[in-house]
C-alpha cells in the first residue's frame, strides 16, 4: 500500500484553543505536578547518601524545591486566568499576561541550564546507585517535557492571541 505524500498538520499545532489548553495541562501541567515531587524527594536521597561523592549534585533537591515552586505559580496563573480567557476567544489587553508567562518560560529554561551544571548534563558517574540512575532518567524527561510545553505555548498557542492583534 503506497503511502500518502501529503504531510498531514502536527495535530496539537492543528488543535483548537480549547483542546490545545486541555492538553497542556492535561499532559504537562498534570506531569510536571506529579513529577517534581518525585525528582525532589530521590535528590535528597541522592545528596545525603552519596554528599562525599566528587559528582553528587550538591543543591539539587533545593533547584527542584525553587523550581516546583515557581512552575506551580506560573501553572495556576495559566489555568486561573489566561487559559480561560483563550478558551473564550481572548480580550484586548491578552498580550500582557502572555509576555509575562514568555518571560517566566525563559526562567523555567534557566532552571533547566541549572539542573545540567549541577549534574554534569545529567551524566550518573560510573557506579553510580540505582537511585542516582532513577533521578537523571527523570531529570532528563522533565527537561524534554518541560521543553515541549514551553514550545507548545510559545510557538503554537500565544501566537494565536499576539498575531491576531487580540
Amino acid at each position: 500500500m503506497a503511502s500518502n505524500p501529503v504531510e498531514t498538520a502536527d495535530p496539537v499545532d492543528a488543535a483548537e484553543t480549547p483542546a490545545l489548553v486541555d492538553h497542556i495541562i492535561e499532559r504537562y501541567h498534570r506531569v510536571h505536578s506529579r513529577e517534581l515531587p518525585e525528582l525532589i524527594q530521590m535528590a535528597q536521597r541522592v545528596e545525603q547518601a552519596h554528599q562525599a561523592h566528587p559528582a553528587v549534585p550538591a543543591g539539587l533537591a533545593a533547584l527542584l524545591k525553587q523550581m516546583l515552586g515557581e512552575l506551580t505559580i506560573h501553572m495556576q496563573k495559566e489555568e486561573l486566568i489566561l487559559f480561560p480567557q483563550m478558551k473564550k476567544g481572548g480580550r484586548p489587553e491578552i498580550g500582557t499576561p502572555i509576555i509575562v508567562m514568555m518571560a517566566e518560560h525563559d526562567d523555567h529554561s534557566a532552571f533547566l541550564r541549572a539542573i545540567g551544571g549541577l549534574t554534569q548534563d545529567l551524566r550518573v558517574p560510573e557506579g553510580g546507585c540505582g537511585t542516582w540512575r532513577a533521578l537523571y532518567a527523570g531529570l532528563a524527561k522533565l527537561s524534554a517535557d518541560l521543553t515541549d510545553h514551553i514550545h507548545i505555548e510559545n510557538d503554537i498557542l500565544f501566537p494565536r492571541f499576539l498575531g491576531s492583534g487580540v
